[in-house]
């Protein structure tokens, strides 16, 4: 029985299983210093968390990968150009930007909820394309009615042309750069025990209030010890610490935010918002029943999703390491890679966690990170780097959207045996 539990457990998260395995050999072969990747590692979940955590309420509700959260950066962008173009810097330039972005961002995500109500069971794929259709709106806008129809400053615009400039820049006076990420730093292995603490803390308060059993909270409470007690060890601890013993820290803020964001998935689903959300999820005929709205329910997952995509756009934008805003370009990824990173931490068409969605953040870019130097060490070629990215995103997608095929069509068949063995027996 055990055996057959963990055969289940293994062919369940095999994509998540192949990339730690994949992980760990990129990073032997690659041959580049374990605290550059830590460091790097870090860096990219600081700006990319925040996104992939957008897409868990869509796939609870039923509605699989929202790749139109392509659409919700597409607000973020615009509201980043407004305040770029109104000098408005800084903390306030981000909140300036963020409150643009939530009456776009719901608007786009009601008439995309809209329009994937009308695409039942193909909202995966109607998603994908709904991105690439808005993208041309998206270039028509910047390109065109952007400085012509819509004044703009100078210092936005093409000279002696329409349009937006390709690249705009978030540092020195614009003063967008970091403005998060630049309020307060923390360790990072002072983040570590501290959450580790609180993990522990909540389990014995939990366990007292008899929310959950004290089997679990033994179980977190020897989870949190190893935890802390793994990043003891002065050989891991050495690992987050940079070449001249500088500890690896994390930005306050930045972080607070993602783990808002984790309490409010977790929180929501508590609410009768989040029961409907999974029951519309479980079954649209029996939600239909019990006389939720389901087309309502539906449009308002995507319409949260997609203004926490813009939020996640911002978050990115302002990032250490970026500095630059693409304005033409930088929207174009994001739906594919959250896609991919939330598949390759264990999530599915039709279940995801906030922690799969972290996971799979960190294998994803773990890859990113030593692609191009395997590539090198084992091809002689980094470009060979690129190719593997792009393989690996498509991939884990389309590998994904598979598996739920298969699984779908299996249980229907269970259920027709199920359905016909009744039949005999009555």
């Amino acid at each position: 029985m055990n055996k057959n539990k963990a055969l289940a457990h293994i062919g369940k998260y095999a994509v998540t299983y192949l990339f730690i395995a994949l992980s760990v050999f990129f990073i032997i072969v690659s041959g580049l210093d374990i605290n550059y990747v830590a460091s790097q590692l870090l860096l990219r979940l600081n700006r990319n968390a925040f996104i992939v955590l957008a897409l868990i309420i869509p796939i609870i509700a039923g509605m699989g990968i929202n790749f139109a959260i392509t659409i919700g950066a597409m607000a973020a962008q615009i509201g980043l150009l407004l305040t770029i173009n109104w000098g408005v810097t800084g903390v306030p330039g981000i909140l300036l930007a963020a409150a643009i972005t939530l009456p776009l961002g719901a608007m786009f995500g009601f008439l995309i909820g809209k329009l994937l109500n009308k695409m039942k069971g193909q909202e995966t794929i109607g998603s994908l394309i709904l991105g690439y259709f808005a993208n041309g709106a998206y270039q028509l806008l910047f390109l065109f009615i952007f400085g012509t129809i819509i004044p703009l400053n100078d210092n936005v615009t093409i000279v002696g042309a329409s349009g937006v400039q390709n690249t705009l820049n978030l540092t020195g006076s614009v003063g967008l750069y970091t403005a998060i990420d630049g309020i307060a730093h923390i360790p990072f292995l002072t983040a570590l025990y501290a959450v580790a603490a609180v993990l522990a803390l909540s389990a014995v308060i939990q366990c007292a209030r008899k929310a959950i059993s004290a089997k679990r909270m033994i179980a977190t409470l020897v989870l949190a010890a190893v935890i802390a007690g793994v990043f003891s060890i002065p050989g891991v601890a050495a690992v987050v610490n940079g070449a001249h013993g500088r500890e690896v820290k994390l930005p306050l803020v930045t972080w607070l935010l993602i783990l808002a964001l984790c309490l409010f998935n977790s929180t929501i689903m508590r609410t009768r918002l989040g029961q409907k959300f999974r029951a519309v999820g479980q079954s649209q005929t029996v939600a239909n029943a019990s006389g939720i709205n389901v087309d309502r329910t539906r449009v308002i997952a995507i319409m949260i999703s997609t203004v926490l995509a813009g939020w996640g756009q911002i978050v990115f934008m302002q990032s250490e390491g970026i500095g630059t805003f693409q304005t033409y370009a930088a929207h174009e990824q994001v739906g594919l890679y959250a896609g991919a990173a939330i598949l390759v931490g264990g999530a599915s068409i039709d279940r995801a966690t906030n922690l799969q969605a972290l996971v799979g953040t960190f294998l994803f870019h773990s890859l990113f990170i030593t692609a191009q130097s395997a590539a090198s060490a084992l091809f002689g070629d980094s470009a060979v780097g690129e190719y593997f990215r792009a393989f690996l995103s498509y991939g884990v997608i389309a590998v994904a959207l598979i598996m739920y095929a298969w699984r779908g069509a299996k249980q229907k068949k269970e259920g027709q045996i199920n359905l016909s063995d009744r039949g005999k027996s009555g």
